[in-house]
């Protein structure tokens, strides 16, 4: 497999004002505004552009940090220890880019400012309201995150590509739809361009193409203030041409603006699926910049998405986790998981298992119980991924305890890590009742402790968070030869607990080793099992760093042990 050179391409700025996408939804959520925002930014930046991108979410939280997995999704951690939207996480990952913090805007984010500043006196006692006061925080934030450096480049971005965050008439998005509609005139109509995503059903017998849902949310979102220049349109289907005309005629753009997003084997084909439907020649006139004669970027990205539909034999995985009725629960895992088995050569299948449902006696139905170990039993590799709560530990302690004993493929992220340390605890060393604090009151039983730097009063960023070094402190082993035989790593963390020190020596002598601690030498990063074919866990989430053409070194041994192929 080839892999996609996402670097940022030098030469003159193509540029000579920073350029916004502003894409915005109707309908209904869900339809893919983020991959879609993401395709856009590798289109601008196929074009010579250097790209960033600001996720709006509207909620009240100040970030998604405190938010279940059911309610929003996985959490993205970013390197300065940001918890954000997982729409960040497409982005890093199309765009090869390392975005902080205050690219993610919330409402709870912006009116904190705005009061903060109130109460400082910064308003010369004038009565704050939405407009201007929060409609001006709005602008200025946007501006000022769109021209940081980013990823340690010498010059700041051409482009910020901007993803404003629900549907358009939902009343918590309303302040930010009208502080982009105002900052149309801050920075010029011609350095702005407005996509917006709509659905087009498929309805009937004859599988006829309704416009009427994307013609009433045009509707609504051109009644306040913002006239799409490119309408995205979600269908199971191709547009036909008279559904493209009517949608121009009723929507006030060109039938070359209406732009079918149709579906497509993966992900990977839609930046290609919209750059052969014109999109990069809209954004070149719209917001006036040249276009090159060709783009290694493109042909590349096209390499990877034709390879990827090609993979025929399957390695199975099995994931045991306890949010897996919901797969975006874990969407950088499942990424982190496909990049590692593009470059094995293998079509990836994930055996999603409730780890609840390997407890005997827990409640599950007898049939499901034994259905759970079948696809257990049955898989190439065993992954356990991070998760909170005491729901399901003891099954995730299952999974680890047979991985270990039958020589399969396992890695631990996070309390995945946790669970494989208590279970060796328990039926190695012996510690009948070993557990974690995070489960069990009686400290006796800790093999897995509370750190002692974090609050126990407040749970919102609270946590071991963001990039963090981690050196080995073996000359050999698997892991680091997957790390390249790399002095330290820096991956990012998102944890509360941690390995009990005063039992390290011991666990290491009984077999299983911390191959990478901190920078201290106490904190326990990397664990790998003397004596197995791939038995390795990290504390930290290497999934977020996972990129589609430079898979995750722990992912990437799994997936190769998973084959049967030395590391």
């Amino acid at each position: 497999m080839a892999n996609v050179d996402m670097s940022s391409i030098s030469g003159s700025n193509p540029v000579d004002y920073m350029k916004y996408v502003v894409v915005t939804g109707g309908v209904l959520s869900g339809l893919g505004k983020g991959v879609t925002a993401s395709s856009i930014g590798v289109l601008l930046k196929s074009a010579g552009l250097h790209v960033t991108a600001v996720k709006i979410d509207p909620y009240l939280n100040s970030d998604a940090g405190t938010m279940s997995p059911f309610e929003h999704g996985e959490v993205f951690v970013l390197d300065d220890g940001g918890e954000v939207d997982l729409d960040l996480g497409n982005y890093e990952r199309f765009l090869d880019i390392a975005l902080s913090k205050d690219n993610n805007i919330t409402t709870g984010k912006v009116y904190s400012s705005v009061i903060e500043k109130e109460r400082r006196g910064d308003y010369l006692g004038k009565t704050v309201q939405v407009v201007p006061h929060i409609t001006d925080e709005i602008q200025d934030w946007i501006e000022n995150v769109a021209n940081r450096y980013s990823n340690g480049e010498n010059k700041p971005p051409d482009a910020c590509v901007i993803e404003l965050g629900g549907t358009v008439g939902d009343i918590e998005s309303a302040p930010f739809v009208e502080a982009l509609r105002q900052f149309q005139f801050r920075v010029g109509k011609e350095n702005i361009c407005f996509v917006h995503v709509s659905l087009v059903p498929v309805m009937g017998p004859v599988g006829e193409q309704k416009t009427k849902p994307t013609q009433h949310t045009v509707k609504e979102l051109r009644g306040l203030g913002i006239i799409p220049d490119i309408l995205v349109c979600r269908s199971e289907v191709a547009l036909v041409d008279e559904t493209r005309e009517k949608l121009a005629k009723f929507c006030h753009v060109s039938s070359e603006a209406v732009i079918s997003a149709h579906d497509v084997a993966n992900i990977y084909h839609v930046p290609i699926m919209m750059n052969r439907q014109g999109v990069r020649e809209l954004l070149a006139s719209k917001l006036n910049f040249d276009l090159p004669d060709n783009s290694k970027l493109l042909q590349d990205w096209e390499t990877m998405a034709n390879h990827v539909n090609s993979l025929e034999e399957e390695i199975h995985i099995a994931m045991v986790g306890k949010y897996t009725g919901l797969s975006d629960s874990y969407l950088s895992v499942t990424k982190a998981l496909q990049h590692a088995s593009y470059s094995v050569g293998k079509k990836l299948i994930i055996d999603w298992i409730e780890s609840v449902n390997l407890e005997e006696g827990s409640g599950s139905e007898y049939e499901v119980y034994q259905k759970s170990w079948d696809l257990l039993k049955s898989a190439d590799g065993i992954l356990v991924p991070g998760g909170f709560g005491g729901r399901g530990i003891e099954g995730k302690i299952s999974a680890a305890k047979y991985a270990r004993e039958n020589n399969i493929p396992y890695l631990g992220v996070c309390l995945g890590l946790q669970v494989a340390t208590i279970e060796f605890c328990r039926n190695v060393l012996g510690i009948r009742n070993a557990n974690s604090a995070e489960f069990d009151d009686n400290e006796e039983n800790h093999v897995v402790v509370f750190m002692p730097e974090i609050s126990k009063t407040h749970m919102g960023g609270t946590m071991r968070l963001g990039s963090k070094p981690t050196p080995f402190l073996v000359d050999d082993c698997k892991i680091r030869r997957l790390y390249n035989n790399e002095e330290y790593v820096n991956e990012r963390h998102r944890h509360r607990y941690e390995v009990n020190p005063e039992l390290i020596i011991k666990i290491e002598e009984a077999g299983l080793i911390y191959v990478g601690k901190d920078e201290t030498g106490q904190r326990c990063e990397i664990m790998e099992l003397r004596d197995h074919p791939y038995y390795v866990g990290t504390q930290y989430h290497p999934e977020f760093k996972s990129r589609p053409g430079r898979p995750s070194p722990p992912f990437l041994g799994l997936l190769k042990a998973a084959c049967g192929i030395d590391i």
